[in-house]
């Protein structure tokens, strides 16, 4: 019985299995297709759509300029213990190469490339992965920059990966200043990367909120209005350097904010930097470990 291209991809839906394996099983079973998944079955293969279901919630984040183009990744595991297996580490690696060679506007398009080195997609080398870990694996999300400079930061093997991306003038060497931002952002996890970021519907809410706070403290309450709002003007400053990285206390010296720190390095090197954008992964952010549908999860981070 003859088996069309349509029947291969069928096959791989039902089962989760790579093309290539599905389009031999198919061989195989003469183009039967409960034949070809008693097939998959038989050789351990479609044990891999089982393991989709799993919620995978542990993983890594990684980082790293990739002939000069800056990548963050994070691929998701069901436990640590398989995000410290080497196998796993080479194949985040190899997700971060194929982002800087294809630079995919999305993260089906990415599935579709094809892997570092090899001829499979990302799709594909996913599935073998979980078939030889014997987890439930996911790339998630990733980021890029093709211009100016990027330094990568990982933090605690892969619990977190910062990319930081700056323009320089100067000729001058950014490592280290690069390096000093993305530890602040691993540490501080600020909400906005500058001042200008943050919208007026935030404002207002913080607004409304610190008013609220004033009503219920008698000390407060019957202050005039104008002082009032010239409390939360104060505080909105304070709400700045706490939620902007640029605007935040420097970690390394209290004395000065991150932008006048960076502003001050690069002046001692002889040139100036700018940060232009960064991107902060912390492996399983925003996944719950009850959560039964980890592909909605995806759909929602990619739309």
């Amino acid at each position: 019985m003859a088996f069309t291209t349509a029947d291969v991809k069928t096959l791989r839906e039902m089962t989760g299995v790579g093309m290539m394996d599905c389009k031999k099983a198919l061989t195989e079973s003469d183009g039967d297709m409960d034949k070809a998944v008693e097939y998959l079955r038989e050789k351990g293969l479609a044990a891999s759509q089982k393991k989709a279901g799993r919620i995978a919630a542990e993983g890594m984040a990684y980082a790293e300029v990739i002939d000069g183009v800056g990548v963050v990744v994070e691929v998701n595991a069901e436990t640590d213990f398989v995000a410290k297996n080497e196998k796993f580490v080479d194949f985040v690696k190899g997700v971060a190469h194929t982002v800087a060679q294809n630079k995919p506007a999305s993260l089906e398009a990415l599935m579709e490339c094809k892997f570092n080195g090899t001829d499979m997609t990302v799709t594909q080398q996913q599935q073998e992965m979980v078939l030889v870990i014997g987890e439930n694996i996911m790339v998630r999300r990733f980021a890029f920059y093709t211009e100016g400079v990027s330094v990568p930061y990982i933090h605690a093997g892969g619990k977190i990966g910062v990319l930081v991306n700056m323009e320089v003038t100067g000729g001058i060497d950014v490592t280290e200043i690069g390096q000093d931002v993305a530890m602040q952002m691993a540490a501080m996890n600020p909400r906005f990367m500058d001042k200008s970021e943050v919208g007026q519907d935030v404002l207002d809410e913080e607004k409304k909120i610190m008013l609220a706070q004033m009503e219920n403290d008698p000390k407060m309450a019957a202050k005039p209005e104008k002082v009032k709002e010239g409390i939360v003007q104060g505080k909105l400053g304070k709400f700045y350097k706490e939620n902007c990285l640029l605007q935040q206390e420097f970690v390394k010296d209290g004395s000065v904010s991150v932008e006048q720190y960076m502003e001050n390095a690069a002046k001692a090197l002889g040139g100036t930097v700018t940060l232009k954008a960064a991107v902060r992964f912390e492996k399983g952010e925003g996944i719950e470990k009850k959560q039964e549908n980890f592909a909605e999860e995806i759909a929602k981070l990619t739309k």
